[in-house]
């Protein structure tokens, strides 16, 4: 689920909302990314059908949409380059990419590397690299997605470097919608769970993001010790009994991140 968010405060007398409504046609595909009628992107996007067209035309023009097989309107390759553009000119990634690939095949399992998102106000972080085992369903491969902060190991390993006030006021602020059946959402409940995060220098996360998967995460701290992401290692209860899997992984996971800090 979106999450909600506050983005940085800026002067919205120099806001141009022709290109927020652009934006927002963009965003309308979130929820469900598959190919949309100018009136459901005049209704998604809350413009009005005209704009809709005006606004669908012009991304049409540029790659940002393209045009399905019905007519109806979908998301443009051009994304791609722009996601591109971002994870080349982001300077953890670069930083981050080697020392993942050592992990790789050190592991044998995924890995993954996920940004704490303050952009988004800290209520989510965004995987940027994934590193493939030898069995992933569909969205575990994405770079790209977004996931709550309060259900991730990720997002729980930044939240042990933050303090006790600054934890709660996430918490306090999240949709605390499951993942699971087995996600943890309550305050107390995510509050030991940092807690524990803590102690052990590592998050743990049995079945909380995906069923069926069992994972942990080391956060990787910025130079002003701000936790700034977090490298994840995931694998399969078929494969690992939860005890098992730490011993093994939990070392390796924050050697990695270590190497990493700021």
């Amino acid at each position: 689920m979106k999450q909600p968010h506050r983005f940085p405060k800026i002067d919205n007398r120099l806001v141009l909302q022709s290109v927020s409504r652009t934006l927002d046609v963009l965003e309308a595909f979130a929820v469900a990314p598959n190919p949309k009628s100018l009136g459901e992107i005049a209704q998604a996007a809350g413009i009005n059908k005209s704009a809709a067209q005006r606004i669908g035309q012009t991304l049409l023009g540029r790659g940002y949409l393209e045009q399905a097989e019905n007519g109806n309107l979908r998301l443009g390759r051009q994304l791609l380059d722009r996601s591109f553009d971002y994870l080349r000119s982001n300077i953890l990634v670069e930083r981050a990419m080697p020392v993942l690939m050592d992990l790789r095949k050190a592991a044998g399992e995924r890995i993954d590397l996920s940004l704490f998102d303050a952009v988004h106000d800290n209520l989510s972080t965004v995987y940027a690299a994934r590193l493939q085992s030898k069995r992933e369903t569909f969205y575990a491969t994405l770079s790209g997605r977004r996931q709550p902060t309060f259900a991730t190991t990720g997002g729980r390993a930044c939240l042990a470097l933050l303090p006790d006030e600054t934890v709660c006021d996430i918490l306090q602020r999240s949709d605390m919608t499951p993942l699971t059946p087995r996600t943890t959402v309550t305050i107390d409940g995510i509050l030991a769970k940092v807690q524990e995060t803590r102690t052990n220098g590592y998050a743990f996360g049995a079945e909380e993001a995906l069923l069926g998967e069992v994972a942990l995460a080391a956060a990787i701290r910025g130079a002003d010790g701000i936790p700034v992401g977090a490298v994840h290692i995931a694998g399969s209860l078929s494969e690992w009994t939860e005890e098992e899997f730490r011993r093994r992984f939990a070392p390796l996971a924050m050697a990695a991140a270590a190497a990493l800090h700021g």
